[in-house]
């Protein structure tokens, strides 16, 4: 299985390093033809509006939008999550519009307010998992198809639409490799 790695900004190293723990091939993604055949694709952290505005400048939004239409799964880790958003508060601007939730951007604060904790999530894994947050948005509000898989504080960070995956927090910077092999199950063709 070959799973792409939006490599513009942020984790990228550390998603791909979980990939390969978990045997598949990790294919950094810089350009649309590389998404030609990846059976899955990571959004990883970084800074939402600049990987926007590097994907509108390489022409990848639209070509990158109508593959999750059409069933490409993918996973936006924090700024990720707020790229696959439809609507993100106190904003007008989208970027792929294609998951039904509504994002409010580094929801916990600025970098000092930045936390980890350990909870079990019901469905992804037997155990507790560490959850790194930075700068993290959360969700606060979605539509009927979406599922919410964890909570923190009353505050949604993961939920899944169909083949869609985000997460507020930053599983590929722990060592535990669950929620990729959460990921990895999505795209099992």
């Amino acid at each position: 299985m070959r799973i792409g790695v939006l490599s513009l900004q942020g984790g990228v190293v550390e998603h791909m390093n979980h990939i390969r723990e978990l045997g598949s091939e990790a294919v950094e993604v810089k350009k649309i033809e590389d998404i030609k055949d990846i059976n899955g694709l990571i959004f990883p952290g970084g800074e939402s509006t600049t990987i926007g505005k590097i994907l509108r400048e390489r022409d990848m939004l639209i070509p990158l939008r109508e593959r999750i239409i059409s069933g490409l799964p993918v996973w936006g880790t924090c700024a990720g999550m707020i790229l696959l958003a439809k609507e993100i508060e106190n904003d007008e601007h989208t970027h792929l519009s294609v998951m039904d939730i509504r994002v409010r951007r580094n929801a916990y604060g600025r970098q000092i307010n930045s936390f980890e904790i350990t909870e079990r999530i019901k469905g992804v894994s037997e155990n507790p998992i560490p959850l790194v947050f930075i700068r993290a948005p959360y969700i606060i509000s979605y539509g009927d198809d979406v599922k919410i898989i964890h909570m923190v504080n009353g505050n949604i960070v993961a939920a899944r639409q169909n083949n869609i995956l985000v997460t507020s927090f930053h599983p590929e910077l722990t060592e535990n490799i669950e929620f990729h092999k959460y990921f990895l199950s999505m795209c099992i063709i």
